[in-house]
């Protein structure tokens, strides 16, 4: 497992070395490099590429563009290397300069200035995930699938989720202007003042139908407080007198992979499988349960959309595949994929996807999704006027408190 993050570390600063050779030789030599392959002796990787036309689109560059004093050699080979991380197709593999990997790595401890959504990509379009509850962008409207086309006037075509975000995120106050879609045709331009954003985790209510009592427990978020906050709600479930539960994962954009693992630990029996995790290689991790599975005795539903992605279709995956549990609603996003963040020498860093997630069941969460066993749709003109929590404006939370009964 250590050899395999460590190698592309290697890779990507032997690239940056061959990337300074070939400017000095460039330098050096009145015509155009002439060696046809590159050949990586110490790590035993790279044979047999043929790099003269990189070199040889180097030297031109430099002979016949006709700005000269605009050719930042930096910025080349910081180029070069986002271009050849990109042709991998993969929108969550990126490359970060310094100045972009320091950003990345600030602490986000519970606030952060922005308008409140979960983003990703949809068929290499920069889509909405989920808004957050009583965020800035909750409150204007934007919902799950929505499409961003443009930030600031900017266009999102070829822009990487990391870029889209760094644009979106800003002072608490100011104002950015999303141009967004929900069809194929008709566009809006929505503009949103950021604010400070605080991230809710876990809520819970006793919802009574028909003269029995359910709890209705939501998670908004896999976040640091995650652990804590559900472990209280359940305390609190098992001291009430509710007879069946119902976990609402929906519009929940998922977190950190411990906790969705912890939180099905009050599901599952300890060593049942939670999830596997698979890497190109076919080698796997397998990730159990280690809990009480406390909620085990309750009557369960779980209830998922377009905005349940990462931890939480690996939560819904766990309890569905384990405990045959119903999952009411709409297809998740699809979000499966482990990322690895490599660190190279010059504080420039490389994002990459390592490793996919699959259901117990061996569903690929990337590739499909988790499919609801119960599919209940909201038409789109209908969502204006969906309340999600309120038994009379949730035709979502309607069927699960049916199947309950």
């Amino acid at each position: 497992m250590d050899n395999r993050k460590f190698l592309p570390a290697i890779i990507i600063i032997t690239l940056a070395l061959g990337f300074g050779a070939g400017f000095f030789y460039s330098n050096t030599q009145n015509e155009a490099p002439t060696f046809q392959r590159l050949v990586n002796q110490d790590v035993g990787k790279i044979e047999d590429v043929d790099f003269s036309l990189f070199w040889m689109v180097w030297a031109d560059l430099e002979e016949k563009y006709v700005d000269q004093s605009k050719l930042d050699v930096q910025k080349m080979v910081y180029g070069a290397i986002k271009g050849m991380v990109d042709s991998v197709g993969d929108p969550y593999t990126v490359f970060f300069e310094p100045e972009t990997t320091k950003k990345f790595k600030e602490e986000i401890s519970g606030a952060f200035g922005g308008i409140g959504i979960e983003i990703g990509m949809k068929a290499n379009i920069l889509t909405v995930i989920s808004p957050i509850k009583d965020t800035p962008a909750f409150k204007a409207g934007l919902r799950a699938g929505d499409k961003i086309l443009k930030i600031d006037g900017k266009s999102t075509a070829d822009m990487n989720i990391d870029e889209a975000v760094g644009l979106i995120r800003g002072r608490a106050g100011s104002k950015v202007v999303l141009t967004i879609t929900d069809t194929e045709s008709a566009t809006k331009d929505v503009t949103i003042t950021r604010a400070t954003i605080t991230v809710p985790t876990v809520e819970w209510e006793i919802i009574e139908r028909d003269g029995k009592r359910y709890a209705y427990l939501q998670i908004y978020q896999f976040n640091q407080t995650v652990d804590r906050q559900f472990d209280e709600a359940v305390r609190e479930i098992l001291r009430s007198d509710a007879r069946g539960l119902i976990v609402d994962l929906r519009n929940n954009p998922g977190g950190l992979l411990d906790s969705a693992i912890n939180l099905a630990g009050y599901f599952l029996t300890e060593e049942q499988l939670v999830v596997s995790e698979v890497f190109g290689d076919g080698t796997k991790n397998d990730f159990t349960a280690d809990g009480n599975a406390s909620l085990q005795k309750y009557p369960t539903v779980i209830m998922v959309n377009g905005g349940s992605a990462s931890a939480s279709e690996i939560l819904a995956g766990a309890i569905h595949d384990n405990l045959k549990t119903k999952i009411v609603g709409e297809k998740t996003f699809g979000k499966g994929s482990v990322q690895e963040l490599i660190n190279q020498r010059d504080n420039s860093s490389l994002k990459v996807t390592i490793a996919k997630w699959f259901t117990p069941a061996g569903i690929s969460i990337s590739d499909k999704g988790i499919e609801p066993d119960i599919k209940v749709e909201i038409p789109e003109e209908d969502r204006p006027n969906m309340e999600i929590g309120n038994p009379e404006k949730d035709p979502q939370l309607q069927k699960a408190l049916d199947l309950l009964k």
